[in-house]
This record gives C-alpha cells, sequence and structure tokens, in this order.
C-alpha cells in the first residue's frame, strides 16, 4: 500500500500545475468550439474528445521521463525520424498528390509530424553536449542537422510541417548562440523577396510562370493570397469565406451555435484548419482576445519553464517548444485572417486532428518533465 502511495504522489508531482490549468482550459474550449463546428455531438465529436484523453496520457507519461533520459533518447529518436522521412520518400504512400505516409503493415504513419518533437530534442541535445566548443562550429553543424529533415519534408511535399519543424529548429538555434548581426542578410533577403513579391505581382502570378523554388499549388496560394478575388471560387474560396466570418462576428459575436457561415458550410475545413473562423464569428473580437490571452499565457508558461531550467538541454528545448507553440497560433491565425497562405497547420486545442493532439501532448509533457526536474533539484 506504502508503494502504491507512493507511485500515486510521484504521479501528482509529474504535473506544473500551472500549465496544466492552462491546457484544461484550452481542451474545454477546444470542446466546445468542436461541438459547434460539427453540429452536435457525432462521431467527429467523439473521435476529438477520445484525441484528447490519448494526448492526456501522452504527456502524463512524457512528464514522468526526467531530462537526462530524454536526453538520452535525442539522438535515436533523431535518426529514426530521418530514416523514417527516406522511407517515406522511398516507398511512401500517395494521397492527394503528396507523398507523406509510411504504411508498416500494423499502422500508418507521417513521420513528419514525429520530427517536430525529435529535431529540438536532437539540437538541445547537440549544444548541451557542445557547451564551450566553438560557436561557429556548433551552429553550422546544428543548421545540417536541422536542414536534412527540414529538405526531406519540403521534398513530399508538405510546406505547413515543414515550416513548423524549421522554426522550432531555428529557436533552439537562435537560443544556443546565434548573433543576431548573423540574421540581418537573412532578414534583409526575406523583406526583399516580399517586395519584389507585391511589386511585381501581375508578371509573376500569370498563368505558366514558373516559380521553381515552389510546386504550382503553392505558387497559387501565395497568388491567391495577394488578391483572393482572382479566384474567388476556387483557389480564393477558403481564404474570402473565413474573412467573412471572422468579421461578420463583429466585437461581440454572433452567440454560440449561431454561425450562419459555419453552420451553412460556407466555411471549408471548420473543424481543422479554419476553426478560429468558427470561434470568431460566433465569440467575436472579445472572444477572440481572449483566446489570444491564453495562448499568449501558455507560451509565458513555457518560457518561464525554460527560464528557471537547470540545464542547457532543458532551458533550449522548453524554449523552442514555447515557441512552437507561438508558430502554430501565428501562422493558423494568419493564415484564417488573410495575413498569410492558406497551409496545412492546424490552431493547437482547437482543431480536429489525433496526431497534432498527441504532437502537442507530448511537447506539453516535455515542458512538465523539465519543470519537474528543477523542482526535484532543488
Amino acid at each position: 500500500m506504502k508503494r502504491v502511495w507512493q507511485w500515486v504522489l510521484r504521479a501528482l508531482t509529474a504535473f506544473d500545475w500551472p500549465l496544466l490549468v492552462l491546457l484544461m482550459l484550452m481542451t474545454i474550449l477546444g470542446l466546445t468550439v468542436m461541438h459547434s463546428a460539427v453540429g452536435g455531438t457525432d462521431w467527429r465529436f467523439a473521435d476529438q474528445s477520445r484525441n484528447f484523453l490519448i494526448a492526456f496520457a501522452a504527456m502524463w507519461i512524457t512528464a514522468l521521463l526526467p531530462p537526462p533520459l530524454l536526453m538520452r533518447l535525442a539522438l535515436p529518436a533523431y535518426l529514426c525520424g530521418v530514416a523514417l522521412l527516406v522511407g517515406v520518400e522511398l516507398v511512401g504512400e500517395t494521397s492527394k498528390g503528396a507523398t507523406r505516409w509510411l504504411n508498416l503493415g500494423v499502422v500508418r504513419l507521417q513521420p513528419s509530424e514525429f520530427m517536430k518533437i525529435a529535431v529540438p530534442m536532437m539540437l538541445a541535445w547537440y549544444f548541451h553536449r557542445n557547451q564551450g566548443g566553438s560557436r561557429l562550429l556548433n551552429i553550422l553543424a546544428a543548421s545540417v542537422l536541422l536542414l536534412i529533415p527540414f529538405l526531406l519534408i519540403v521534398k513530399q511535399p508538405d510546406l505547413g510541417t515543414a515550416l513548423l519543424v524549421f522554426g522550432t529548429g531555428f529557436c533552439v538555434i537562435y537560443f544556443g548562440g546565434l548573433s543576431f548581426k548573423l540574421l540581418l542578410p537573412a532578414t534583409v533577403i526575406v523583406v526583399s523577396g516580399i517586395v519584389a513579391v507585391l511589386y511585381f505581382e501581375d508578371q509573376i502570378c500569370q498563368p505558366g510562370v514558373d516559380w521553381v523554388l515552389l510546386h504550382e499549388y503553392q505558387k497559387h496560394r501565395v497568388c491567391t493570397l495577394l488578391d483572393p478575388s482572382s479566384d474567388p471560387l476556387g483557389k480564393g474560396f477558403h481564404t474570402i469565406q473565413s474573412m467573412i466570418a471572422v468579421g461578420s462576428g463583429g466585437i461581440y459575436g454572433k452567440g454560440y451555435l449561431q454561425g450562419t457561415q459555419s453552420h451553412l458550410d460556407f466555411i471549408p475545413e471548420r473543424t481543422t484548419d479554419f476553426v478560429f473562423a468558427v470561434f470568431a464569428e460566433e465569440f467575436g473580437l472579445y472572444g477572440g482576445i481572449m483566446l489570444l490571452a491564453l495562448y499568449a499565457l501558455l507560451i509565458f508558461r513555457g518560457l518561464t519553464i525554460a527560464l528557471q531550467a537547470h540545464t542547457q538541454f532543458g532551458r533550449l528545448l522548453a524554449g523552442a517548444i514555447s515557441m512552437m507553440f507561438f508558430v502554430y497560433v501565428f501562422v493558423n491565425i494568419g493564415m484564417v485572417t488573410g495575413m498569410l497562405p492558406v497551409v496545412g497547420v492546424p490552431l493547437p486545442f482547437m482543431s480536429y486532428g489525433g496526431t497534432a493532439l498527441l504532437t502537442l501532448g507530448v511537447a506539453s509533457g516535455l515542458l512538465m518533465s523539465i519543470s519537474r526536474y528543477r523542482a526535484a533539484e532543488k
């Protein structure tokens, strides 16, 4: 009986309670919006409820793993993920023009999702192991470790997941010592490219113009972002309808279950990528601010855990996971409001999907593990 009681106490102390409270609020809000988006409690609502339970279990198990064990798992996890990505390239299954899945007989995997966690773990482990070494050499080596999975995911193609993997990996490199001065040339190049695209929009968006580095559908997404009305019933339909839904919510919203754009099926993918349009239409500007405040608190708690971590590995990994949440929110809401091209990036704890929720659950568990390890040492 004493051992059972000790195990229960250990399991309960695995939680970071401020983070857990925020996650529970996000879960309640996510299921509430999903109930409206699907129009009741059909199989999708039941599936999403099950997905939350699985994500919670994954979070709890991960939180029980101490950071030293996570460090030992970082390299095998990264190598396994890269091997699976190579397997996708060689024998992967193709669906809707993209080769992103690997059928192992027992289970069908999307290895790119796994790399959202494996890449920051690997880079955090690398910088932890090479503290005191040449900063330039460490950054170059880490950049190679990041570019390998990034390019393999881009090749599938899966630009949304590739951007998330690159964003979290880049945050580890930046927190690991990348000088801001080295970012200035890249920033100038990116800004110049955006200005050039805006200036030459009429010429480069013409049919038959090859953008070389992007697939044709990716080119259409960028051109549709610049002018959604150019194809209102095709490529621009998603952006136009989501912007109408967000705008029609006004300041106070139309009320729960009262959204016309969503319940009349004008919002495409309203349970996944465009669930924020459903939320904004029903809860309005004030609801949107409240949701952003919850995400800000979630990110702030993650950064606090990073600052209080006792190891380089913990600081870098917690910081990268916190910024991963930020990238998720920024890209999704930017996409729904017409500020960014349409890419397949879900809204954390709101969008329907088991794989994305599982990844978020593991990421939250990593934050709790780092927080618990600090408390145990102290």
